[in-house]
This record gives C-alpha cells, sequence and structure tokens, in this order.
C-alpha cells in the first residue's frame, strides 16, 4: 500500500472535480480524501496499492469533463488507513 497527496492545477474549481474525484476513488479501491484550496487549486490525497493508486492520478491528470488539468504535483504521504475517500471542505 501507498499513499500520495496530489495537487491539481487549472480550471478544476466549479465543475464537480471532487465529485467526480469521488466516484472515480471508489471505482479503482482507493481510499482518501479531495477538497479545493483557496488558490484555486484541487488537493487530493490517495491511498491504495501502487495499481489503483497510478490509476486514479491518472483520473486526476484529466478530471471530470469540463475540467482544464494544467499540472498534477505529486508527493509521497506515510499511510493513513482511511476507510472511504471523502470530499472535505475547503482549506
Amino acid at each position: 500500500m501507498i499513499r500520495r497527496r496530489a495537487i491539481v492545477s487549472g480550471g478544476v474549481q466549479g465543475v464537480g472535480f471532487r465529485w467526480g474525484a469521488r466516484e472515480a476513488a471508489q471505482r479503482l479501491g482507493v481510499t482518501g480524501w479531495a477538497r479545493n484550496r483557496l488558490d484555486g487549486t484541487v488537493e487530493a490525497e490517495i491511498e491504495g496499492t501502487p495499481d489503483q493508486v497510478a490509476g486514479m492520478l491518472d483520473w486526476l491528470r484529466t478530471g471530470p469533463p469540463g475540467a482544464s488539468v494544467t499540472s498534477v504535483a505529486v508527493t509521497d504521504l506515510p499511510l493513513a488507513h482511511d476507510e472511504a475517500f471523502r470530499i472535505h471542505e475547503t482549506a
């Protein structure tokens, strides 16, 4: 199991990005969370097998219809053992 933080930049707020991320996470079997940030980016933490996390990162690089992703910055994190994928309030 691995955990990654992704900061997604571009036109990613107001397009259902977090809700789409939750649906993708459930489909891929990853846990973690997503939230809007005040700087206009979306932050997500993703935990699962390397293949599951890679699939989620691929989804984040495109996002839902209407999103315009320009970059995804990824960093490693220690495991948090979340039980589901949640949507958090804006940070």
